[in-house]
């Protein structure tokens, strides 16, 4: 969801270094990153690897700007020698250099972000190319994204639009509620008695549960974020909860079914004109829905 505004701050001409947790840089391998900072959550060590990368780098007046609201990345960022832009939000305030009020609509994930990243150019006069997000995500993937996903296609014997990809887990709590949608083994079986393929490609630390949410599946091996966006987009549909690879189907551009039932859709659901969002706050879809909505898009042909 912070791809638009990584798209604005590249397009101010600035170099721009990503810091963000260590997945993340695989996603971002075709990007003109001036670098890659890895953190780890904790914002001592945080604050030794920012520190210590850029004066490596020898980046000259570097600035920060924070998407994450916590106090614990504008922490690190300070006490590595960063002024920084970002929300005021868990008293941060006389922390940031820039600090921005959050806007009084209520606003997506992704249009907020693109809120500050405005802010924060703005208050270093750099140019500002979008002064809004595009309605679809515009994911740049790297050759070895393409090969590694179709190679692990060939290898299950599959071929690209001839299979439907689930994703059945979703890790955490969110407000002490699962987030995973009950239905995936029903749905799974249904689909395949309709004569579809359904596959999935869970990471090796939820491959476990995933054979337990959807044990008739045809499970594939744990690819990295860049080759799985791929996937996502050779998929005839992925159906999935509301987490990281819904948001990584959007970012791919591909056909998706978003399960709602403890999130609001309308801060943190798929930003993308592909997606079809089932469910509420407070009340998953049923099985009947899911599969009736499922088998409308599977009769739609594929944008070309």
């Amino acid at each position: 969801m912070s791809l638009p505004s990584l798209a604005l701050l590249l397009d101010s001409g600035a170099p721009v270094v990503a810091c963000a947790r260590p997945w993340a840089q695989d996603l971002l391998a075709a990007y003109p990153l001036a670098g890659f900072i890895p953190l780890r959550g904790g914002w001592r060590a945080d604050r030794v690897a920012v520190r210590q990368a850029l004066k490596q780098a020898g980046h000259q007046r570097p600035r920060g700007l924070l998407l994450p609201d916590s106090l614990s990345s504008a922490l690190a960022f300070r006490f590595a020698g960063i002024p920084c832009s970002g929300y005021r939000d868990d008293g941060r305030s006389l922390i940031l250099r820039w600090p921005c009020r959050k806007p009084k609509a209520s606003l997506h994930a992704v249009q907020s972000w693109h809120h500050l990243a405005r802010f924060a150019l703005q208050r270093w006069q750099l140019p500002i190319a979008a002064p809004q997000p595009d309605a679809e995500l515009q994911w740049q993937a790297a050759a070895q994204h393409e090969s590694l996903a179709r190679q692990a296609l060939a290898q299950a014997g599959l071929q690209a639009r001839d299979f439907i990809l689930i994703a059945p887990t979703a890790v955490g709590l969110h407000k002490g509620q699962i987030k995973t949608w009950p239905g995936f083994d029903g749905l799974s079986k249904s689909l395949q008695a309709q004569g579809h393929t359904v596959v999935m490609a869970p990471p090796a630390a939820e491959q476990t549960a995933a054979r337990l949410a959807a044990p008739s599946a045809q499970c594939l091996p744990p690819l990295g974020l860049g080759a799985f966006a791929v996937l996502c987009r050779l998929a005839r549909l992925v159906i999935c909860n509301d987490s990281g690879v819904s948001h990584l189907a959007a970012a791919a551009r591909a056909r998706q079914i978003t399960l709602f039932g403890v999130t609001d859709a309308t801060r943190t659901g798929p930003w993308s004109n592909h997606a079809l969002r089932l469910g509420r706050l407070g009340a998953w879809p049923s099985l009947a829905e899911v599969l009736t909505q499922s088998m409308e898009i599977l009769d739609t042909p594929l944008p070309a």
